[in-house]
């Protein structure tokens, strides 16, 4: 009687405790477990963090206003004549500290719209305690672009985006550059509030090369930056 041999054994085979044990042992070919990602800094909290930061601020914003409302009772002060402007700015400045603790999408909005909203109240309380109303005719670039690019800026220095810093610090400079140009002009030339400080004096030959200076250098850095 003749013995067949036994068939080859294909590599790789074993037995099924083998294999079992294959598979559960560490394979130095499996991809390494995901880490989690660690959020940047400026990122805002999510959940529970988040709506108690806004909740803090809030309270802070109304015990302000409070206070202010005491103080008027207990020291006869008439905020309806002087200090109304407050309501102006407060909601400003609500808006602005909300922006910090948003997504950053909708962050840089809120804070624009917080930074104009402050910047009109500012303006609106000078020319209340002032009476120079007529001051809008070339404060408005205050407003926008300054104000937008100062809210900008702000935003991105506070939540480290070097992007929105520069961008809203050339929107803010062009403000200032506007209204320096124009206040000149009314107030100067015109004497929109009283009398024409540069009409007849040795002060309008500086003050025009200055301004134009001053739209000469934004005109050439405006024109590197789209170069």
């Amino acid at each position: 009687m003749t013995t067949e041999p036994d068939p080859p054994v294909p590599t790789g085979s074993g037995s099924g405790s083998e294999r079992a044990a294959d598979a559960t042992s560490p394979s130095s070919s499996a991809p390494p477990p995901a880490s989690p990602s660690s959020a940047p800094p400026w990122s805002a909290p999510d959940g529970p963090a988040r709506t108690n930061r806004v909740g803090i601020i809030v309270g802070a914003i109304l015990i302000v206003v409070g206070l202010l409302f005491l103080a008027e009772r207990l020291f006869d002060i008439d905020l309806g004549q002087y200090c109304w402007p407050l309501f102006v700015i407060l909601p400003g400045v609500l808006l602005f500290l909300v922006s910090l603790v948003a997504p950053p999408r909708e962050g840089v909005g809120l804070a624009v719209a917080g930074a104009i909203t402050t910047v009109v109240g500012l303006i609106l309380a000078f020319q209340n305690a002032t009476d120079l109303w007529a001051t809008w005719a070339y404060a408005w670039p205050l407003v926008a672009p300054g104000g937008s690019g100062l809210g900008m800026a702000l935003y991105g220095l506070i939540r480290g985006q070097p992007d929105f810093v520069g961008l809203g610090t050339r929107q803010l400079g062009a403000g200032l550059a506007l209204f320096v140009g124009f206040g000149l002009f009314f107030e100067g030339v015109i004497g929109l509030s009283g009398d024409a400080f540069l009409v007849g004096s040795d002060y309008l030959p500086i003050a025009l090369i200055g301004v134009g200076v001053l739209f000469l250098l934004w005109g050439v850095l405006r024109g590197r930056r789209t170069a």
